[in-house]
């Protein structure tokens, strides 16, 4: 590994994750994709050659859309975070309250995006500052931060009629020329990430570090501010993630986002981010994302039981990472491939 750019002064990308396996990494899961919807097209055309089933998955999918590219930073930078549903039954209780107490929803966007900031903050600082495995920080906290919106929710759920046809529920979940403005959002959240990644700084110190934590020190990265600046932004986003859910189902209750933990995390690393850091790509997780969320209607549209639906993914989730492992590192599949020559 180089240690900077000399034309530049800037690092210089990880060797041992060239960016162009990055890119390579999407490819198949892009293939996955459109092989998906054509088979989906086969079995259940009166479905799928229509415009509402798509429609309901630009409303349904973009929460976790957003919570995997916040995650595909986190793993690019060889990091963890399973606090996330947590932060989005926080995030969720300070919009709901802001907005059916207080009568104040634009003040309820900010706290929801400000409180999952604040846990990211105290999650990057306990891991990077402490020097604790951001996979037990991330436990604990979560455990924290659920407990606490628990709490200040008393487990009540909000109803929240009153934003139908209020200017942040047509900004934040309407239509655009037919388009559901929540996968607008959720695009454009995808633009950002893939520019931090990919053309800015930042996302290089992401890469040097989760490719070699002590070179990235040693080339002058601070690995301690960069890694709770990554947290504070997946908090953030967490936040964000949270307060679409909540404007487009115009409700709250505390247990929400629980079922998105191994859904977001299946769609990074089925789109082709390395379990081992220091590589990442945003349009894998994007179309990872956008597969994941569409196999349980697809499944059940095309006439199989909704039971085969997680045996489904957890195929899905072990064949992308066997395949992208083997696209990474060709010199374990050839020492596979001998292994097996040599019992013959």
């Amino acid at each position: 590994m180089s240690g900077s750019d000399v034309s530049t002064g800037r690092p210089a990308a990880p060797k041992s994750s060239p960016r162009w396996h990055a890119h390579l990494g999407a490819v198949p899961i892009i293939v996955v994709f459109f092989a998906l919807i054509g088979i989906y097209i086969g079995f259940a055309p009166e479905v799928f050659l229509r415009w509402p089933i798509y429609n309901s998955f630009l409303v349904t999918i973009p929460p976790m859309l957003v919570l995997s590219l916040g995650l595909t930073l986190v793993v690019a930078a060889g990091e963890i975070d399973l606090s996330f549903p947590a932060v989005i039954a926080l995030s969720g209780f300070l919009f709901a309250f802001c907005a059916d107490k207080l009568h104040m929803p634009w003040l309820g966007l900010i706290a929801a995006i400000g409180g999952g900031a604040l846990v990211g903050v105290i999650n990057g600082w306990l891991v990077a500052a402490l020097g604790i495995p951001s996979i037990i920080i991330t436990i604990g906290t979560s455990f924290f931060w659920s407990g606490v919106a628990t709490v200040l929710s008393g487990g009540l759920s909000y109803a929240l009629q009153g934003l139908t046809g209020t200017v942040i529920a047509r900004v934040f979940s309407g239509t655009l020329l037919g388009v559901p403005v929540e996968a607008l959002w959720a695009v454009a959240v995808a633009a950002l990430i893939w520019a931090i990644l990919n053309r800015h700084r930042f996302g290089e110190h992401l890469l040097f570090i989760g490719d070699s934590r002590e070179v990235a020190r040693v080339v002058g990265i601070n690995t301690v501010r960069e890694r709770i600046k990554l947290f504070t932004l997946m908090g953030a986003l967490a936040g964000f993630a949270s307060f679409l859910m909540t404007v487009a189902n115009l409700s709250y209750f505390s247990t929400q986002g629980q079922g998105l933990l191994l859904s977001a995390l299946a769609a990074v690393f089925i789109g082709g981010s390395s379990v081992f850091g220091g590589s990442a790509t945003v349009v894998g997780s994007f179309f990872g994302a956008m597969i994941i969320g569409m196999l349980d209607a697809g499944i059940v549209a095309t006439g199989v039981s909704g039971f085969w639906v997680e045996v489904i993914v957890g195929l899905v989730f072990v064949a992308a990472v066997v395949l992208h492992t083997g696209l990474g590192d060709p010199a374990r599949v050839k020492a596979l491939q001998r292994r097996l020559m040599q019992r013959e």
